[in-house]
């Protein structure tokens, strides 16, 4: 464990999940309304810089288990978008209204890629989360929390690398890599077919122990509906 390759490898693999904080849409469950199955997202926040993401969600029943799949695509500010990506793809769905409080649950499958001038990494795993909160057709605020886990990396070595450890390996690398708990507060305000929403919280890796460098998240977004 002490060889620097699988020391790099285990570094990488422990800052993936963190890198470009990508949070489910958030969706105010008090102000679903009949006709309104589509939105659409943009959102921003800070981590490692500005972060930019874009998504697209569709609400599939309106029965009392509401269900709403959605994508998101997230990438940092001056970099080439296909350098440093993370794209999401999953449902929402809640689980128990009692009068104006709702508990909803979220799953995703997650694909993101990071490059630097030692590596390029290509990473898929899932991101499981809930959400319990007070929610009104104008207004809401909930507690989240979630968990982001990295199942498998695949390293791709520049030339850099190569000639300071000629022989580390490309490919995959398996079991599970790495992952990061994440805890925080959500809100919004909506208004006709707009959604003005805030979440943030905190980061911690899966040993409860240790935090990313960057141990927070922060997005505000915009939702349209139609």
């Amino acid at each position: 464990m002490n060889h620097p390759i699988v020391r790099y490898i285990l570094l990488f693999s422990l800052l993936l999940p963190a890198h470009l904080p990508l949070r489910a849409q958030v969706i105010n469950w008090g102000n679903l309304q009949d006709g309104q199955r589509h939105w659409i997202n943009a959102h921003t926040g800070a981590q490692y810089g500005m972060v930019f993401g874009l998504g697209y969600a569709y609400q599939l029943a309106d029965s009392e288990f509401p269900v709403i799949a959605n994508a998101a695509y997230s990438f940092p500010s001056g970099n080439n978008l296909l350098d440093d990506f993370k794209a999401k793809l999953g449902t929402q769905v809640r689980l128990l209204q009692m009068n104006d409080f709702h508990f909803a649950v979220k799953a995703h499958g997650i694909f993101r890629g990071y490059e630097n001038e030692l590596v390029r990494l290509l990473n898929w795993g899932m991101d499981l989360s809930g959400t319990i909160g007070y929610y009104r057709p104008s207004w809401f605020v909930a507690g989240e929390a979630g968990f982001d886990k990295a199942i498998s990396t695949r390293f791709k070595h520049t030339d850099t690398y190569k000639k300071q450890y000629p022989d580390v390996k490309d490919g995959w690398y398996a079991p599970a890599t790495g992952g990061n708990f994440n805890y925080g507060l959500q809100g919004g305000v909506s208004f006709g077919r707009h959604d003005i929403t805030l979440s943030g919280g905190g980061l911690l890796q899966e040993d409860f122990k240790k935090k990313p460098l960057l141990p927070f998240y922060l997005l505000l977004g915009y939702n349209y509906r139609w």
